[in-house]
């Protein structure tokens, strides 16, 4: 077991956001919380006084042998990642980074997850407890170190994508996984409508696969777990061994194919298992197959209704990673439908009464 030591200084930042946060509420003076900054580009731009958490750092408590670790909001992923992998550990969700000063609390704020996510379960899935500033300056702890039923609102999973606007994550309590004792990767030249076919019948198999995504004419699949069971995975499957860093450069959207061209805007779809590909321009546009199919990036020039009401028609929706360079500006998020956006505003009235925490970031109306 870790734990690092609270000094005087820990406490009096804490004490500091709280006094902003107050401040805030009671002058009605709105905030944009931000930590590394390096996902701003995800939702809408919020205009208003910085709250900033980056000097709030540090892993609070971890203990390998359950499987927990505890940190605070602003401490770098690239930081607490390292002290896991000391210990043979990881972040089940794999967090996208987008660079080094990419915190905690910005990828449990935003939700977002990486290659494993079909596999192991979402952000929320590992999050146990937080540590939360409200709107009155108070830092109230929610849920706990350990995986348990709850009564009411589930405040911690309830922050979780929540992008700040119901509160200011202060820590966050999460669950971690050993690293597989075997990891390998594979490159199968195959056209898309037979990676798909393909993956839908691996998905019915208990293979130790833990990533799909396909590409440019090829499937790349990362096999996790077991030395015999990769092996002899590897050996039925066949294809070519992956070279180092796809998943990595995947993860953080550096891979060449989230490289622009003029007029092009990127999109992220979320659909159903076993969609076929979508033409909504009447041919489809550049596309990245991750999540085995269920997610895809598309870089298109097409307005964002067009694409939206495409994703829509077989179930699924759309959020545009770079509204600035698609035509008309598209809101990023799909609009709600009246009755999800009823109980968005309530809770949101609340939690947020005078409406201080990040305004307008996932929403124009709150």
């Amino acid at each position: 077991m870790t734990e690092s030591e609270i000094t005087p200084s820990d406490h009096d930042i804490a004490a500091r956001l709280c006094e902003q946060v107050q401040e805030a509420y009671q002058q009605h003076a709105p905030l944009r919380i931000v930590g590394g900054d390096t996902r701003a580009f995800y939702g809408r731009p919020v205009n208003a006084t910085p709250l900033n958490l980056s000097e709030h750092r540090g892993i609070v408590h971890y203990d390998p042998v359950e499987l927990v670790v505890t940190a605070r909001a602003g401490t770098p992923l690239d930081e607490l990642e390292a002290a896991l992998a000391d210990s043979g550990q990881m972040l089940g969700f794999e967090p996208p980074r987008f660079g080094p000063q990419s915190t905690l609390g910005g990828a449990v704020a935003t939700g977002m997850a990486g290659p494993r996510r079909p596999w192991a379960g979402a952000t929320r899935d590992f999050v146990l407890g937080t540590r939360v500033i409200t709107q009155r300056g108070d830092l109230l702890r929610f849920g706990g170190e350990v995986m348990k039923n709850v009564a009411g609102y589930d405040m911690s999973r309830l922050m979780t994508g929540a992008q700040g606007t119901l509160g200011v994550l202060a820590d966050v309590s999460l669950k971690v996984l050993p690293q597989p004792p075997a990891r390998k990767s594979l490159r199968l030249s195959l056209p898309l409508d037979e990676a798909l076919a393909r993956l839908a019948e691996l998905g019915r198999r208990p293979l130790p696969l833990t990533a799909a995504v396909w590409h440019d004419g090829a499937l790349y699949l990362r096999l996790e777990g077991g030395h015999s069971s990769v092996e002899a995975t590897c050996r039925e499957l066949g294809g070519e061994p992956l070279e180092t860093g796809f998943w990595e450069a995947l993860r953080d959207l550096e891979h060449r194919f989230f490289r622009l061209s003029s007029g092009e805007a990127l999109w992220r779809l979320s659909l159903p298992p076993n969609t076929p590909p979508l033409t909504p321009g009447g041919s489809e546009e550049p596309t990245l197959y991750d999540w085995a199919g269920c997610q895809r990036f598309i870089k298109t020039a097409l307005d964002g209704d067009t694409l939206r009401r495409a994703c829509q028609a077989v179930g699924g929706h759309a959020t545009c990673y770079t509204p600035a360079a698609a035509g008309g500006n598209p809101e990023p998020f799909t609009p709600l439908n009246p009755v999800v956006e009823k109980y968005h505003r309530r809770l949101k009235e609340q939690l947020d009464t005078r409406g201080i925490f990040n305004p307008g970031r996932l929403y124009a109306a709150f």
